[in-house]
């Protein structure tokens, strides 16, 4: 195998990277995941300027992350054929075009043909191509600051994604949001230079049959998922064939293994132990923030009734803690080993999340939220800033990009998951606890108790106390005033609920770090040891 100049070798040439290419990175990063957040707030100014249905904008959300889960796999072997840094170019130009289009479009048509299909397709490649170049641009300390920095952009973007767009679109136009977006990625483009690309010297053999089958595994997956998330049928059909899908690709892969065949993905890949505790804990991290970025914001607005401004100021001491602790645990790590961090984020995330759960029901305000927030925020920031390093430092910059892939399915499966597995807990716990209180109340009659089991049956949904006073408003006072106190108490208990997942994600996640710190730790690409598998 012929490996391309070594980054330690081009630093002492005088190539060291600039210091902006990470800033840079992570503005890609940032834009990359608010992009989606943007979309979600604006779907009503949507749909009114567009003279839409807001089940159609919710499709071509749906789909562009189904369009993104389905082709990553692919994208990664795309960016070794063509060159990482051309794959990462033409996904930040996708993501221009759909950004664009959004502004400019006039009906849904474009919507779904540029912003979802297209941008999903950039998603797909410029996810592992930016991990492959960092990986091959930076080595040492500054690898993980600059893994740390993309990987808190993004927390960033989930966070006050929700609070900027709802601001743009309350007070601008929904379609400045996305011009923004060509604007950010103008400038990232204008800085192309300062990147060198990471050359493949690997077989170029396209594997046909290992493609479609990632795109069916992870695909069916993920649909299956998102259905779940809208409450839709035939959910565990859709998950089963996707299950069965990345089944038969890894079956497929073992067989061009052993007929010395060129794979979409080296299987060897999966038995570096490093490589797989550190895709976990990124698939559990995942799983955590998902679950809390959409059970908390529904508490803040359902609950409080909060506005989305209010919430996402709420959500702040979140996503600002993350960014500050991932860019000086970066820093600062010094020789604490990466697994030591790596307990100590989940560890932290796990005691945020319980203390979260017993605070919901006595929290008056957002400011209760703070102190567990940051708990939890803290652990997120650590485990931002080593788990990318720790789970791609040791491979081949040959191999880099495949395993980027993997890394980066991971991750967006652990989101989606999160976020639907949560949602619809929260509504089966509100079903089941509000019916439970309501056959258990001495004021509501038999056929009012009746009522409300069928009315949740059919459609559950957390409610706020003054919509609800508005639904039940010809109702006699006492049933009013029985069924709102139902409503108060059942909420924050389905929220504790919900927020079990999260903490049982973390927990795992504990369990993970605790074997990552049985082994020795992972070596960088740079070294001797540098892992190039198959």
């Amino acid at each position: 195998m012929t490996d391309s100049p070594s980054l330690s070798e081009a630093s002492a040439a005088g190539a060291r990277p600039d210091k902006r290419l990470g800033l840079l990175l992570a503005m890609a990063m940032f834009v990359l995941v608010v992009d989606t957040s943007l979309m979600n707030v604006s779907i009503a100014a949507v749909v009114h300027d567009l003279d839409t249905t807001v089940s159609g904008v919710q499709s071509a959300i749906a789909l562009e992350a189904l369009v993104s889960a389905a082709f990553i796999l692919i994208g990664s072997k795309v960016g070794d054929l063509i060159g990482r840094k051309r794959a990462y170019i033409l996904g930040l130009l996708a993501y221009a075009v759909g950004a664009l289009a959004m502004a400019l479009a006039q009906g849904l048509t474009a919507v779904i043909v540029f912003w979802a299909v297209v941008g999903g397709i950039g998603a797909s490649l410029l996810l592992p191509a930016m991990q492959s170049l960092i990986h091959g641009n930076f080595e040492g300390a500054e690898q993980r600051r600059v893994y740390a920095l993309v990987g808190a952009s993004a927390a960033i973007a989930a966070a006050v994604g929700p609070l900027l767009g709802g601001f743009i679109t309350t007070y601008l136009s929904w379609r400045v949001g996305f011009l923004l977006e060509v604007v950010i990625i103008a400038i990232v483009l204008a800085g192309i230079k300062l990147v060198r690309d990471v050359p493949y010297t690997g077989d170029r053999t396209v594997d046909v049959v290992g493609a479609l089958l990632s795109v069916l595994g992870m695909g069916g997956t993920v649909l299956g998922i998102l259905v779940w998330q809208e409450g839709g049928d035939r959910v565990l059909l859709l998950i089963a064939i996707g299950l069965v899908a990345l089944g038969g690709l890894f079956w497929w892969l073992r067989r061009r293994q052993r007929h010395g065949l060129a794979a979409l993905l080296d299987p060897d890949l999966f038995r570096i132990p490093t490589f797989r505790l550190g895709a976990s804990g990124q698939m559990l991290q995942q799983i955590a923030l998902g679950g809390m970025m959409i059970a908390l914001p529904i508490y803040l607005q359902m609950v409080l009734e909060y506005n989305s401004m209010q919430a996402g100021l709420s959500m702040a001491p979140l996503s600002l803690s993350m960014f500050a602790v991932a860019l000086l645990a970066a820093k600062r790590a010094g020789k604490r080993r990466p697994s030591s961090i790596i307990m100590a984020g989940f560890v932290l995330l796990a005691a945020g999340l319980v203390v979260l759960i017993l605070v919901v029901p006595r929290a008056t305000s957002g400011w209760w939220l703070a102190v567990p927030l940051v708990v939890a925020g803290c652990g997120m920031g650590l485990l931002v800033s080593q788990l990318n390093n720790y789970t791609l430092s040791p491979i081949s910059d040959e191999r880099v990009s495949e395993a980027a892939g993997v890394n980066s399915a991971a991750g967006s499966f652990g989101l989606s998951f999160g976020l639907a597995v949560v949602g619809a807990i929260l509504l089966a716990a509100l079903s089941l606890t509000f019916t439970a209180k309501s056959a258990d109340s001495t004021v509501l009659t038999a056929g009012e108790k009746d009522r409300v089991a069928q009315v949740l049956e059919q459609d559950a949904q957390v409610m706020s106390n003054t919509a609800l006073a508005d639904l039940v408003s010809g109702q006699p006072p006492q049933t009013q005033a029985e069924i709102l106190r139902i409503n108060t108490e059942a909420r924050p208990q389905s929220l504790q609920v919900a927020l079990g997942i999260p903490v049982l994600a973390a927990l795992v996640g504990l369990g993970v770090s605790l074997r990552m710190r049985r082994r020795p730790d992972p070596q960088s690409n740079a070294s001797p040891e540098s892992i190039g598998f198959g």
